[in-house]
């Protein structure tokens, strides 16, 4: 199936002489996916966002949009030209327009009634009817958050860029609007692009994420495959706590301070691999012949559970349980991994 949107070898360079904030990136999105590009602060996601919109112009590079080039050596479309929707971190309102002006601005066409039509269309939509009239400045964060979606779905773009939109809204109120937000592209088919530096709100949002760093993508797949194999030491401790082993590798199988670790594929002399927490289990008996010894550092009660830091000969690790096992700092206990360890790329593998 041809992409809707594809982005081949996109570069570019500020004029300070700095190294590329975008290097070499390429990735393609279906039509009707949910795409996040994720990573930290200063990585470039939100740079590569606006070349995408045409905020910018590429260095190096292409992005296409429907088979229609929107910017290469050649070409470069301008953003109004473009059909692409932008909703920015701050929202990006106007002030001194009401909810129904913000969101039918970008209604250039058709008649008077078919673009109030289309504003009362998706303000229904995204939960706001009966606001009409308000301004901007009357309505909450999350309602402004609305607002903004609606004016960016008027016009019924083909493709949705979403600029960290969750980061003004307090904690209990964004996983809410994440839900409801996501619930409303799904159910309009729109394709849509979220930037975020949320670990959490990627993983729950998008049907597939890469992973940036430095101005590249270090992977890209679905949230389980990222979060569950993750290719990079990066990758690793990026996306939730991760236990790092350095191991000898036979096959599938290496050796370890925790006894013979299963690996997820082949490998052979020393590798460096992850284990995530909850890939440990933890008992206060020996239950498995293969179960290491360990004691009790410290226990975190987390509400829905407990994160424990155990010392397992000279090295410590994290494990997570259940809210109810009743472990102390200072208790004996047994561990043992019972899902296989991840091998990590060794750096520029």
């Amino acid at each position: 199936m041809t992409p809707l949107l594809s982005v081949h070898c996109l570069s570019k360079t500020f004029h300070d002489g700095t190294l590329p904030v975008v290097n070499g990136l390429s990735f393609e999105v279906a039509e009707g996916e949910l795409f996040a590009l994720l990573g930290p602060s200063g990585c470039g996601k939100t740079t590569a966002l606006r070349l995408i919109a045409g905020f910018m112009r590429p260095d190096r590079g292409s992005i296409t949009v429907d088979g229609r080039v929107l910017a290469d050596e050649r070409t470069f479309v301008p953003p109004e030209k473009r059909g692409i929707g932008f909703v920015f971190q701050d929202y990006a309102l106007f002030p001194h327009l009401t909810v129904a002006q913000n969101v039918a601005f970008g209604l250039k066409r058709g008649k008077r009634s078919e673009r109030d039509a289309r504003v009362d269309e998706v303000l229904k939509l995204v939960g706001l009817e009966g606001l009409e009239a308000r301004f901007p400045h009357a309505l909450s964060g999350g309602q402004q958050q609305r607002v903004a979606l609606a004016r960016a779905l008027a016009p019924r773009p083909r493709l949705l860029l979403l600029d960290e939109p969750f980061s003004n809204l307090d904690a209990l109120f964004r996983n809410e609007m994440r839900e409801r937000v996501r619930a409303i592209l799904k159910a309009e088919g729109v394709t849509a692009v979220l930037v975020t530096h949320d670990q959490e709100e990627a993983l729950l949002f998008a049907d597939r994420l890469a992973v940036m760093q430095s101005g590249r993508l270090d992977q890209i797949g679905t949230p389980e495959e990222i979060y569950l194999t993750p290719r990079t030491l990066f990758v690793a401790q990026f996306l939730g706590q991760t236990n790092l082993v350095l191991t000898q590798a036979h096959g599938l199988e290496a050796d370890s301070v925790f006894g013979p670790l299963q690996l997820h594929r082949k490998a052979e002399g020393p590798v460096l691999v992850s284990i995530r927490p909850e890939h440990f289990a933890i008992a206060r008996t020996p239950e498995h012949t293969d179960a290491m010894e360990a004691t009790v550092l410290s226990r975190a009660f987390r509400g829905h559970d407990i994160t424990y830091r155990v010392q397992v000969g000279p090295v410590d690790c994290l494990v997570h349980t259940h809210n109810r096992e009743p472990f102390a700092p200072g208790d004996t206990v047994y561990v043992r991994a019972v899902e296989p360890a991840v091998v990590l790329d060794k750096a520029g593998a």
